[in-house]
């Protein structure tokens, strides 16, 4: 009996290790692409965009994931992150229907596939030990299309899908879509503008890469008699004044049912950003306007005015004093999602932008459009006279002589409903003129038919500000193996890409570009500093108040002053004031930064007790009223067993 009875048992082992070892390999098949995303704003999930540009893929594509497994097995964030890249080929493969093959590739060291990484363009890493680590992915479609991401690079993991996806629809559409770009920005040569490019130093903005991508890009002078017919989307970026002629042109593409993004600007500090040389671009116009076209489109516009914001005051570096090396700065914006349409598209995945310098945007009354605020200031914001912030204040004066005005001034809008022509009729060309060689000849012939109003609504957005370009407020741009690699701590490349997406009628790529960092700001100890700070300046302001003062009263001291001896008491007396108090000022100043540090750390402390002690021991107790109840219940089981 005892024989078998174990044999018994071992035949159950054996049955057992059979059946966990056949489940784990059926859910390996069965359960390979289920998952659960518990992540807020579910990261792991594939958008709606990308669903909808699987699913109008027609001819099949194929793409290779090359990745140096074996050699990457050491480098635990490489290996993470290839994890990542190849779980989200893998679902897009799944989900598009046998209309994309992918392909893994090992290029092992002196192979035929490593040789095929290099023909293809890919960039390789190399090693401590010499060797060569890829990681990259190549698409091809049926013709001769090739799209390639050289290497996945860990600072650009919240723009992966969008990355893939865009490759994959550029792979299916048989042309780029034509953006045309109006600018006297230097988008394409960055600030050293031709003259760096002739030296093959050019650096273009990071938004104008991220563009040529995407786009087909097509560039127009600033003096033109028509916009071509193949221009989807006319970009109009921070311009010089444009003439009649060309004025025409855009409002006649408006007419024609074309859709515009116009950005102007009432002090671009890009276009200021000084060159190798040290100064700005040959040309450069600081400020920009669309009249009289903003007016037909029933927008309201002041050129001379600039949006300070002291809720969204960006913190820029001041050293002006060795205890507050930041400062808010009033001027430049950094604009939450709260201080967005977060009902249109062209917003919605819009977490935050970083801006400088905005003007303000309103609808004309009366107007045959409608304007819908994109993006606006806070309450606590107010308008600056445009000659003031030329002067160059500081960032403490601007803050000492705020004066919240109406507030929630609109920065950008959507335009869109009938719109009548700006023009009467096509202008008169004037002759060119000897000492103006700029912009081509021109005929009458060559202006388009003149049209009084749209036949339909049309499509206009206006942003209040050019600065959105600078790589200076929204990226890091670092050299990758050669390349620069973009890592935005901004959002503004996301919001001009699917604002011309939008525009284009292209709404899938939009909401791609969502997975972004997840970003938690301490706007509890910001809002204690903010807080602090203003407590701080009005102390300085007093203390520089009795200090000239006490100067003024000091001369008039010295000045009538006989040398006797009761003079000189009453000068050493007044000396001895100003000195108690310049001491007991400083002494306000220090608690009010001593104050600011004591409720950061007595909020650090809390937050440390909670993670630390408090949840832990919430835990714990979880489980112990648990396993009592546990326990009751198994007892009243062995109790109702044994009666």
């Amino acid at each position: 009996m005892p024989v078998k009875s174990n044999a018994y048992r071992v035949v159950m082992l054996v049955l057992v290790a059979v059946l966990f070892l056949a489940v784990n390999m059926i859910s390996n098949v069965v359960f390979r692409s289920a998952q659960i995303d518990l992540t807020q704003g579910g990261l792991f999930t594939l958008s709606d965009g990308t669903k909808n540009v699987i699913a109008a893929i027609d001819e099949p594509i194929t793409l290779r994931f090359f990745y140096s497994e074996k050699l990457a097995n050491d480098y635990p964030s490489v290996r993470t992150y290839a994890g990542h890249v190849r779980d989200l080929l893998e679902e897009m493969r799944d989900r598009s229907n046998g209309k994309i093959h992918l392909e893994v590739i090992d290029p092992e060291p002196f192979s035929e596939q490593e040789d095929l990484a290099v023909s293809m363009g890919l960039n390789g890493a190399p090693t401590t030990e010499g060797d060569i680590v890829y990681f990259g992915l190549v698409g091809t479609n049926m013709v001769d299309g090739l799209e390639s991401i050289p290497f996945f690079s860990d600072k650009r993991a919240q723009y992966l899908e969008y990355d893939v996806t865009r490759m994959v629809q550029n792979l299916t559409r048989p042309k780029k879509p034509v953006l045309g770009i109006v600018t006297n920005l230097p988008l394409d040569t960055g600030a050293g503008g031709l003259t760096a490019a002739m030296r093959g130093q050019s650096q273009p903005f990071m938004i104008y890469e991220e563009l040529r991508a995407r786009f087909q890009i097509e560039f127009l002078e600033q003096k033109f008699a028509t916009v071509p017919d193949d221009v989807d989307v006319l970009m109009i970026a921070h311009p010089r004044p444009l003439d009649k002629p060309t004025l025409y042109a855009i409002d006649q593409f408006v007419m024609r049912g074309g859709r515009v993004l116009a950005f102007i600007d009432p002090h671009s500090e890009v276009s200021l950003t000084a060159g190798a040389d040290g100064q700005p671009v040959r040309g450069y116009t600081e400020a920009s306007n669309l009249e009289p076209l903003l007016k037909d489109w029933g927008v309201a516009y002041d050129p001379l005015k600039v949006v300070g914001d002291r809720a969204l005051a960006q913190r820029v570096q001041t050293g002006l004093d060795a205890r507050r090396q930041e400062s808010d700065y009033v001027l430049w914006l950094s604009v939450p999602r709260e201080e967005m349409n977060q009902d249109d598209i062209v917003t919605t995945n819009v977490d935050h932008l970083n801006l400088g310098t905005v003007g303000a945007l309103s609808h004309i009354d009366g107007a045959t459009t409608r304007f819908t605020p994109l993006i606006w200031s806070s309450k606590d914001s107010a308008l600056y006279d445009l000659d003031y912030v030329k002067s160059g204040p500081t960032p403490d004066m601007l803050l000492r002589s705020f004066k919240p005005g109406e507030g929630g001034y609109v920065i950008a809008a959507r335009i869109a409903g009938p719109i009548k022509s700006a023009f009467d009729a096509a202008p008169a060309l004037e002759a060119k003129k000897d000492d103006d060689p700029s912009g081509p000849d021109m005929t009458a012939a060559m202006l388009p038919a003149y049209l009084a109003s749209t036949s339909g609504d049309a499509n206009i957005i206006v942003f209040a500000d050019s600065d959105i370009f600078d790589d200076r407020f929204w990226v890091q741009a670092q050299q990758y193996q050669g390349d620069r690699v973009a890592e935005p701590i901004a959002d503004n490349a996301k919001f001009v890409l699917s604002a011309i997406d939008n525009l284009m009628g292209s709404d899938d790529l939009i909401s791609l570009r969502a997975r972004e960092k997840i970003d938690r700001p301490f706007k509890v100890v910001e809002a204690l500093q903010r807080d602090a700070e203003r407590r701080f300046l009005s102390e300085q302001a007093n203390l520089q108040d009795k200090i000239s003062d006490t100067e003024k009263r000091l001369k008039a001291l010295q000045t009538s002053s006989t040398g006797q001896g009761e003079d000189d008491a009453r000068v050493q007396a007044e000396i001895n004031k100003f000195r108690a108090e310049l001491v007991e000022s400083r002494k306000a100043l220090r608690n009010v930064q001593r104050n600011l540090r004591r409720d950061i750390d007595d909020l650090a402390g809390k937050i440390r007790f909670l993670n630390v002690i408090a949840m832990p021991l919430l835990v714990a107790v979880i489980a112990l009223v648990l396993a009592f109840f546990r326990h009751r219940r198994r007892k009243a089981r062995v109790a109702r067993g044994g009666a």
